[in-house]
């Protein structure tokens, strides 16, 4: 997968598609190999298999922020655990120490 970072090297899948119905979904909805990536993301994500973190890693998404605003757009709530609650904290913490 572009753009992740794992100690492995990273995957590629390859699905066949009829080429013609291939160009119509890459030229509706812009490239369909990136469409499909956040498709198996937000799936991912959605099942637990992946963290916040690791979805904006994968997609190469700046910023947190960025990464809430992918999940809200494929409709997927956000697994807010206390993890992740935690490392909020942790930067609440450090933020007000400034």
């Amino acid at each position: 997968m572009d753009g992740a970072r794992f100690n492995y090297s990273d995957m590629q899948i390859t699905i066949e598609i009829p080429d013609d119905i291939a160009q119509r979904l890459d030229q509706a909805q812009g490239s369909l190999s990136h469409r499909l990536l956040e498709l198996i993301v937000a799936d991912a994500y959605r099942c637990g298999k992946i963290n916040t973190a690791e979805v904006g890693q994968i997609l190469q998404l700046p910023t947190r922020l960025a990464t809430h605003a992918f999940l809200k757009r494929m409709g997927t709530y956000l697994n807010y655990d206390e993890t992740e609650l935690n490392q909020d904290l942790q930067t609440l913490k450090e933020f007000r120490a400034q």
